[in-house]
Protein backbone atom coordinates (compact mmCIF):
# COMPACT_ATOMS: atom_id res chain seq x y z
CA UNK A 1 0.00 0.00 0.00
CA UNK A 2 1.26 3.65 -1.08
CA UNK A 3 0.60 7.50 -1.31
CA UNK A 4 0.44 7.79 -4.93
CA UNK A 5 -0.86 11.46 -4.73
CA UNK A 6 -0.94 13.75 -1.68
CA UNK A 7 -3.36 17.14 -1.76
CA UNK A 8 -3.57 19.22 0.79
CA UNK A 9 -5.07 22.51 1.41
CA UNK A 10 -5.13 24.83 4.35
CA UNK A 11 -4.08 21.71 6.57
CA UNK A 12 -1.05 23.09 9.60
CA UNK A 13 1.17 25.19 7.68
CA UNK A 14 0.54 23.73 4.73
CA UNK A 15 -1.92 26.63 2.36
CA UNK A 16 -1.63 24.44 -0.67
CA UNK A 17 0.48 20.96 -1.43
CA UNK A 18 0.34 18.47 -4.39
CA UNK A 19 2.69 16.17 -4.16
CA UNK A 20 2.77 12.47 -5.81
CA UNK A 21 4.79 9.49 -4.75
CA UNK A 22 6.04 6.23 -5.45
CA UNK A 23 6.64 3.90 -3.16
CA UNK A 24 10.08 2.51 -0.77
CA UNK A 25 11.66 5.12 1.04
CA UNK A 26 11.22 8.73 1.59
CA UNK A 27 13.36 10.48 3.67
CA UNK A 28 11.54 14.41 4.96
CA UNK A 29 14.64 16.58 5.67
CA UNK A 30 14.09 19.84 6.98
CA UNK A 31 14.71 22.11 10.70
CA UNK A 32 12.31 22.08 13.37
CA UNK A 33 9.27 23.60 12.70
CA UNK A 34 8.80 23.50 8.84
CA UNK A 35 6.52 21.00 8.35
CA UNK A 36 7.92 17.59 8.52
CA UNK A 37 5.65 16.01 11.19
CA UNK A 38 2.41 18.02 9.52
CA UNK A 39 2.62 15.73 6.77
CA UNK A 40 3.07 12.37 8.25
CA UNK A 41 -0.04 13.76 10.48
CA UNK A 42 -2.09 14.27 7.40
CA UNK A 43 -1.29 11.07 6.00
CA UNK A 44 -2.11 9.51 9.25
CA UNK A 45 -5.22 11.62 9.40
CA UNK A 46 -6.19 9.69 6.22
CA UNK A 47 -5.62 6.50 7.58
CA UNK A 48 -7.93 7.24 11.35
CA UNK A 49 -9.58 10.92 10.53
CA UNK A 50 -8.01 11.99 14.07
CA UNK A 51 -4.04 13.26 14.52
CA UNK A 52 -1.68 11.09 16.59
CA UNK A 53 -0.57 13.96 18.39
CA UNK A 54 -4.04 13.91 20.62
CA UNK A 55 -4.97 17.20 19.22
CA UNK A 56 -8.92 17.97 18.14
CA UNK A 57 -9.52 18.35 14.62
CA UNK A 58 -9.98 22.19 14.74
CA UNK A 59 -6.36 22.78 15.86
CA UNK A 60 -4.86 20.76 12.27
CA UNK A 61 -6.61 23.90 10.33
CA UNK A 62 -4.22 26.47 8.87
CA UNK A 63 -4.25 29.95 11.03
CA UNK A 64 -6.81 31.99 9.96
CA UNK A 65 -8.96 29.51 7.90
CA UNK A 66 -12.07 28.14 8.33
CA UNK A 67 -11.57 24.54 7.84
CA UNK A 68 -8.28 22.08 6.20
CA UNK A 69 -8.61 19.48 3.63
CA UNK A 70 -6.56 16.53 2.73
CA UNK A 71 -6.76 14.42 -0.38
CA UNK A 72 -4.55 11.32 -1.66
CA UNK A 73 -4.73 8.45 -4.03
CA UNK A 74 -4.20 5.43 -2.50
CA UNK A 75 -2.71 2.15 -4.16
CA UNK A 76 -2.82 -1.31 -2.61
CA UNK A 77 -5.00 -3.90 -3.97
CA UNK A 78 -6.95 -1.50 -5.56
CA UNK A 79 -6.70 2.33 -6.15
CA UNK A 80 -8.57 4.73 -4.01
CA UNK A 81 -9.57 8.66 -4.52
CA UNK A 82 -10.14 9.96 -0.80
CA UNK A 83 -11.40 13.23 -0.20
CA UNK A 84 -11.33 14.79 4.11
CA UNK A 85 -12.81 17.95 4.39
CA UNK A 86 -12.68 19.28 8.15
CA UNK A 87 -15.01 22.36 9.78
CA UNK A 88 -16.72 23.72 12.20
CA UNK A 89 -20.01 23.37 10.40
CA UNK A 90 -18.99 19.22 10.19
CA UNK A 91 -16.62 16.60 8.53
CA UNK A 92 -17.32 15.39 4.87
CA UNK A 93 -15.38 12.05 3.75
CA UNK A 94 -15.89 10.50 0.53
CA UNK A 95 -14.21 7.45 -0.93
CA UNK A 96 -14.05 7.21 -4.80
CA UNK A 97 -16.09 10.75 -5.42
CA UNK A 98 -19.13 8.28 -3.27
CA UNK A 99 -19.62 9.87 0.11
CA UNK A 100 -18.96 7.56 3.25
CA UNK A 101 -22.23 6.87 5.03
CA UNK A 102 -20.35 4.76 7.84
CA UNK A 103 -16.97 4.61 9.35
CA UNK A 104 -16.87 0.93 9.43
CA UNK A 105 -16.84 0.62 5.79
CA UNK A 106 -14.12 3.50 5.60
CA UNK A 107 -11.71 2.28 8.38
CA UNK A 108 -8.81 0.18 6.51
CA UNK A 109 -8.80 1.87 3.41
CA UNK A 110 -5.60 3.40 4.36
CA UNK A 111 -3.76 1.13 7.05
CA UNK A 112 -1.01 3.51 8.68
CA UNK A 113 1.63 2.95 11.64
CA UNK A 114 3.38 5.88 13.05
CA UNK A 115 6.25 5.72 15.37
CA UNK A 116 6.59 9.00 17.19
CA UNK A 117 7.71 10.52 20.69
CA UNK A 118 4.22 10.27 21.97
CA UNK A 119 4.00 6.82 21.79
CA UNK A 120 5.81 6.41 25.19
CA UNK A 121 2.22 7.44 26.05
CA UNK A 122 1.57 3.84 25.60
CA UNK A 123 4.08 2.48 28.04
CA UNK A 124 3.95 5.22 30.64
CA UNK A 125 0.62 6.80 30.10
CA UNK A 126 -3.20 6.20 31.13
CA UNK A 127 -4.89 3.02 29.82
CA UNK A 128 -6.99 4.94 27.74
CA UNK A 129 -4.24 5.26 25.54
CA UNK A 130 -3.52 1.48 25.28
CA UNK A 131 -7.44 0.50 25.08
CA UNK A 132 -7.40 2.85 22.08
CA UNK A 133 -4.07 1.02 20.73
CA UNK A 134 -5.77 -2.01 20.79
CA UNK A 135 -8.95 -0.80 19.41
CA UNK A 136 -7.44 1.19 16.39
CA UNK A 137 -5.68 -2.78 15.38
CA UNK A 138 -9.13 -4.10 16.15
CA UNK A 139 -11.09 -1.82 14.03
CA UNK A 140 -8.50 -2.60 10.84
CA UNK A 141 -8.19 -6.31 11.06
CA UNK A 142 -11.63 -7.60 12.14
CA UNK A 143 -14.79 -7.08 10.93
CA UNK A 144 -18.12 -4.87 12.40
CA UNK A 145 -15.46 -4.74 15.18
CA UNK A 146 -15.80 -0.57 15.32
CA UNK A 147 -19.38 -0.78 14.78
CA UNK A 148 -19.57 -2.78 18.41
CA UNK A 149 -17.60 0.06 19.60
CA UNK A 150 -19.51 2.57 18.65
CA UNK A 151 -22.59 0.86 19.60
CA UNK A 152 -20.97 0.37 22.97
CA UNK A 153 -19.93 4.10 23.20
CA UNK A 154 -23.57 5.49 22.30
CA UNK A 155 -25.16 2.97 25.24
CA UNK A 156 -22.55 4.19 27.66
CA UNK A 157 -23.05 7.77 27.00
CA UNK A 158 -26.52 6.63 27.38
CA UNK A 159 -26.57 5.38 30.18
CA UNK A 160 -24.18 7.75 31.98
CA UNK A 161 -26.50 10.29 31.41
CA UNK A 162 -29.70 8.48 32.74
CA UNK A 163 -27.63 7.87 35.80
CA UNK A 164 -26.85 11.53 36.16
CA UNK A 165 -30.81 12.58 36.26
CA UNK A 166 -33.01 12.74 39.73
CA UNK A 167 -35.39 10.46 38.56
CA UNK A 168 -34.67 7.64 36.43
CA UNK A 169 -36.74 5.87 34.26
CA UNK A 170 -35.79 2.05 35.25
CA UNK A 171 -37.12 0.19 31.70
CA UNK A 172 -35.07 2.71 29.64
CA UNK A 173 -32.19 2.15 32.02
CA UNK A 174 -32.34 -1.34 31.42
CA UNK A 175 -32.49 -1.06 27.96
CA UNK A 176 -29.50 0.27 27.57
CA UNK A 177 -27.22 -1.88 29.70
CA UNK A 178 -28.94 -4.58 27.85
CA UNK A 179 -26.96 -3.32 25.12
CA UNK A 180 -23.77 -2.22 26.85
CA UNK A 181 -23.39 -5.87 28.13
CA UNK A 182 -24.29 -7.08 24.66
CA UNK A 183 -21.68 -4.77 22.93
CA UNK A 184 -19.12 -4.84 25.49
CA UNK A 185 -18.95 -8.77 25.74
CA UNK A 186 -18.00 -8.95 22.16
CA UNK A 187 -15.57 -6.08 22.56
CA UNK A 188 -13.89 -7.56 25.35
CA UNK A 189 -13.84 -11.32 23.66
CA UNK A 190 -12.12 -9.54 20.73
CA UNK A 191 -9.56 -7.87 22.92
CA UNK A 192 -9.12 -11.17 24.86
CA UNK A 193 -8.34 -13.00 21.50
CA UNK A 194 -6.01 -10.26 20.04
CA UNK A 195 -3.31 -10.26 22.88
CA UNK A 196 -1.87 -13.45 22.80
CA UNK A 197 -0.61 -12.77 19.52
CA UNK A 198 -0.09 -8.93 20.03
CA UNK A 199 2.41 -10.34 22.89
CA UNK A 200 4.04 -12.53 20.87
CA UNK A 201 5.10 -10.03 18.09
CA UNK A 202 5.61 -7.52 20.86
CA UNK A 203 7.92 -9.51 22.89
CA UNK A 204 9.97 -10.60 19.23
CA UNK A 205 9.87 -7.36 18.28
CA UNK A 206 11.87 -5.74 21.70
CA UNK A 207 14.08 -8.84 21.82
CA UNK A 208 15.78 -7.27 18.38
CA UNK A 209 15.51 -4.11 20.16
CA UNK A 210 16.55 -4.53 23.72
CA UNK A 211 20.03 -4.06 24.16
CA UNK A 212 20.27 -7.59 26.60
CA UNK A 213 17.58 -10.11 26.76
CA UNK A 214 14.99 -9.21 28.64
CA UNK A 215 11.39 -10.58 29.24
CA UNK A 216 9.15 -8.52 27.72
CA UNK A 217 5.17 -9.08 28.38
CA UNK A 218 2.06 -8.03 28.16
CA UNK A 219 -1.08 -9.21 29.36
CA UNK A 220 -5.06 -8.01 29.33
CA UNK A 221 -6.50 -6.94 32.31
CA UNK A 222 -10.22 -6.87 31.30
CA UNK A 223 -12.36 -4.78 34.39
CA UNK A 224 -15.09 -7.43 34.30
CA UNK A 225 -13.64 -10.24 35.83
CA UNK A 226 -16.78 -12.52 36.30
CA UNK A 227 -19.79 -12.01 34.45
CA UNK A 228 -20.61 -8.54 33.00
CA UNK A 229 -24.27 -8.44 34.07
CA UNK A 230 -23.70 -9.53 37.01
CA UNK A 231 -20.79 -7.44 38.05
CA UNK A 232 -22.98 -4.46 36.95
CA UNK A 233 -25.98 -5.40 39.20
CA UNK A 234 -23.91 -5.50 41.92
CA UNK A 235 -22.48 -1.82 41.73
CA UNK A 236 -25.79 -0.79 41.57
CA UNK A 237 -26.09 1.26 44.56
CA UNK A 238 -22.29 2.94 43.67
CA UNK A 239 -23.43 3.62 39.97
CA UNK A 240 -26.23 5.65 41.37
CA UNK A 241 -23.85 7.74 43.84
CA UNK A 242 -21.01 8.46 41.71
CA UNK A 243 -23.44 8.86 38.64
CA UNK A 244 -21.46 6.75 36.15
CA UNK A 245 -21.06 3.44 35.03
CA UNK A 246 -17.82 1.87 36.89
CA UNK A 247 -17.99 -1.89 35.49
CA UNK A 248 -16.94 -2.32 31.15
CA UNK A 249 -14.55 -2.32 28.73
CA UNK A 250 -14.04 1.06 29.09
CA UNK A 251 -11.75 0.71 32.13
CA UNK A 252 -10.00 -1.95 30.31
CA UNK A 253 -6.22 -1.98 30.62
CA UNK A 254 -3.09 -3.82 29.14
CA UNK A 255 0.04 -4.84 31.68
CA UNK A 256 3.27 -4.21 30.03
CA UNK A 257 5.79 -6.03 32.11
CA UNK A 258 10.07 -6.38 31.88
CA UNK A 259 11.98 -9.22 33.35
CA UNK A 260 8.05 -9.48 35.42
CA UNK A 261 7.94 -5.74 37.21
CA UNK A 262 5.89 -3.26 35.60
CA UNK A 263 7.46 -1.76 32.55
CA UNK A 264 5.37 2.38 33.80
CA UNK A 265 7.33 2.28 37.19
CA UNK A 266 11.08 0.42 36.88
CA UNK A 267 11.99 0.40 33.51
CA UNK A 268 14.42 3.07 32.29
CA UNK A 269 13.59 5.56 29.28
CA UNK A 270 15.70 3.49 27.17
CA UNK A 271 13.61 0.09 28.04
CA UNK A 272 9.95 2.48 27.63
CA UNK A 273 11.24 3.90 24.10
CA UNK A 274 12.03 0.18 22.78
CA UNK A 275 8.82 -1.44 24.49
CA UNK A 276 6.89 1.72 22.66
CA UNK A 277 8.62 0.83 19.29
CA UNK A 278 8.05 -2.85 19.38
CA UNK A 279 4.51 -2.10 20.19
CA UNK A 280 4.14 -0.02 16.79
CA UNK A 281 6.41 -2.87 15.19
CA UNK A 282 4.05 -5.76 16.08
CA UNK A 283 1.19 -3.67 14.84
CA UNK A 284 2.53 -3.32 11.60
CA UNK A 285 2.98 -6.98 11.52
CA UNK A 286 -0.88 -8.07 12.40
CA UNK A 287 -1.71 -5.64 9.85
CA UNK A 288 0.54 -7.36 7.50
CA UNK A 289 -0.74 -10.77 8.85
CA UNK A 290 -4.25 -9.60 8.53
CA UNK A 291 -4.12 -8.27 4.92
CA UNK A 292 -0.93 -9.79 3.42
CA UNK A 293 0.25 -6.30 2.40
CA UNK A 294 2.40 -3.71 4.61
CA UNK A 295 1.17 -0.77 5.92
CA UNK A 296 2.35 2.74 5.86
CA UNK A 297 4.94 3.69 8.18
CA UNK A 298 5.24 7.10 9.52
CA UNK A 299 8.63 7.65 11.57
CA UNK A 300 8.77 11.12 12.95
CA UNK A 301 12.14 12.01 14.12
CA UNK A 302 12.05 8.71 15.78
CA UNK A 303 15.57 7.34 14.30
CA UNK A 304 17.77 9.35 15.27
CA UNK A 305 17.00 9.35 18.95
CA UNK A 306 18.02 5.72 18.70
CA UNK A 307 21.21 4.52 19.46
CA UNK A 308 22.24 1.69 16.82
CA UNK A 309 21.86 -1.41 18.09
CA UNK A 310 17.87 0.21 18.04
CA UNK A 311 18.10 1.25 14.80
CA UNK A 312 19.76 -2.09 13.64
CA UNK A 313 16.39 -3.42 15.02
CA UNK A 314 14.41 -1.75 13.36
CA UNK A 315 15.58 -1.66 9.79
CA UNK A 316 14.68 -5.55 8.88
CA UNK A 317 10.61 -4.03 9.43
CA UNK A 318 11.54 -0.99 6.99
CA UNK A 319 13.43 -3.12 4.80
CA UNK A 320 10.10 -5.46 4.30
CA UNK A 321 8.02 -2.62 3.98
CA UNK A 322 10.28 -1.24 0.97
CA UNK A 323 10.97 -4.75 -0.42
CA UNK A 324 7.22 -5.70 -0.66
CA UNK A 325 6.63 -2.14 -2.66
CA UNK A 326 5.11 -0.85 0.77
CA UNK A 327 6.02 2.94 1.80
CA UNK A 328 8.01 4.53 4.37
CA UNK A 329 7.72 8.09 5.52
CA UNK A 330 10.63 9.46 7.71
CA UNK A 331 11.53 12.50 9.47
CA UNK A 332 14.20 14.05 10.73
CA UNK A 333 16.76 17.50 10.80
CA UNK A 334 19.78 15.74 9.16
CA UNK A 335 21.12 12.84 8.19
CA UNK A 336 24.30 11.52 9.65
CA UNK A 337 22.27 7.99 10.54
CA UNK A 338 21.21 7.57 7.32
CA UNK A 339 23.60 5.65 5.25
CA UNK A 340 22.30 2.94 7.43
CA UNK A 341 19.02 2.49 5.12
CA UNK A 342 20.63 2.52 1.90
CA UNK A 343 21.49 4.35 -1.12
CA UNK A 344 17.56 3.62 -2.43
CA UNK A 345 16.05 6.89 -0.55
CA UNK A 346 13.69 9.13 -1.72
CA UNK A 347 15.07 12.65 -0.21
CA UNK A 348 12.68 15.59 -0.36
CA UNK A 349 12.94 19.27 1.70
CA UNK A 350 10.45 20.82 4.19
CA UNK A 351 10.58 24.84 4.68
CA UNK A 352 8.00 26.86 5.84
CA UNK A 353 5.39 24.82 4.74
CA UNK A 354 6.49 24.19 0.89
CA UNK A 355 7.93 20.59 0.01
CA UNK A 356 10.24 19.89 -3.11
CA UNK A 357 11.95 17.04 -3.84
CA UNK A 358 15.95 17.05 -3.62
CA UNK A 359 18.17 15.08 -6.42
Amino acid sequence: MHVARLKLRDFRNYRKLDAEFVPGFHLILGSNAQGKTNLLEAIYALATLRSFRGVGSAQLVHHGREGFFVGAKIIGTATTEIHFHWSAAGRQLSQNHQAVRRLADYFGTVRAVVFCTEDLQLVKGLARGRRRFMDLILSQTVPNYLTTLQRYVQALRSRNALLKQRTQDTALLASFTRELVDAGTRIMQARAQLLPNLSRHVAAAYSQLAPESELMTMTYEPAVKTDFQTELNRSSAREKVVCTTLVGPHRDDIALNLQGRSAAQFASEGQKRSIAIALKMAQSELLIQSTGVPPILLLDDVMGELDRQRRDGLLPLLARNGEQRGQVFMTCTEENWTHELGRDLHRWQVAGGALKRLP
